[in-house]
């Protein structure tokens, strides 16, 4: 069978964008690996008029991929954002599970945390509790190795990629320089800030 390579996403120019996820589909390949993320993104998603298909995967090497769902759901209550696409989460995960197939006492924290969400779900997937119990079971995780490690990794992964870039608007080095000319003023996802706090605007010289 040839192996289908599916990339998350593309920039304008049509190059595949740094951070997407890859996946061989074929049998052979998905045994390689401990287990698999799937997902589609929305038609109302900026990534999905960038994509050439959809549908993304994510091939998991050191957790399995009940691990990676509960990491993905509690990554969203973390850094909850409404409309950004489980394809930017699954980024989080592609670190984490990078972290645990290095680092065997990883590896470990992230099965315990994922195990003690399941017990507090009576024994279910907690993935697919209700999102105001999932908050309080984060909560209430606040501080534990287990919660300072996803969240450690989540800060950076999650809004430090392409992806996330081209959801929130931001221009990244094509704004070098302070935006004068390319969006200075582009912010659209934060209120204005009251105009005696938002200083004077640039003005050429």
């Amino acid at each position: 069978m040839t192996p289908t390579i599916i990339p998350i996403a593309r920039d304008p120019d049509g190059r595949a964008v740094e951070s997407a996820m890859r996946i061989r589909l074929t049998r052979r390949e998905l045994l390689k690996g401990t287990g698999v993320l799937t997902g589609t993104l929305a038609l109302s998603s900026t990534l999905a008029m960038l994509a050439p298909s959809r549908v993304w995967a994510l091939e998991l090497q050191g957790l399995d991929t009940h691990q990676g769902n509960v990491l993905l759901a509690f990554t969203r209550q973390l850094y909850p954002h409404a409309t950004l696409d489980d394809a930017v989460y699954a980024l989080v995960v592609k670190d984490l599970d990078a972290k645990a197939r290095k680092d065997p006492a990883v590896r470990q924290q992230l099965a315990d945390g994922v195990k003690q969400l399941d017990a507090g779900a009576g024994g279910a997937d907690w993935s697919k509790r209700d999102s105001a119990a999932q908050a309080r079971d984060v909560a209430a995780l606040a501080g534990t190795p287990f919660f300072t490690t996803v969240r450690s990794t989540a800060i950076v992964s999650l809004y430090s990629n392409e992806m996330a870039y081209q959801h929130f608007g931001y221009g990244a080095s094509e704004g070098d320089g302070g935006y004068l000319h390319k969006g200075f003023n582009d912010l659209s996802w934060l209120p204005d800030p009251p105009a005696d706090e938002s200083g004077p605007l640039p003005k050429d010289s």
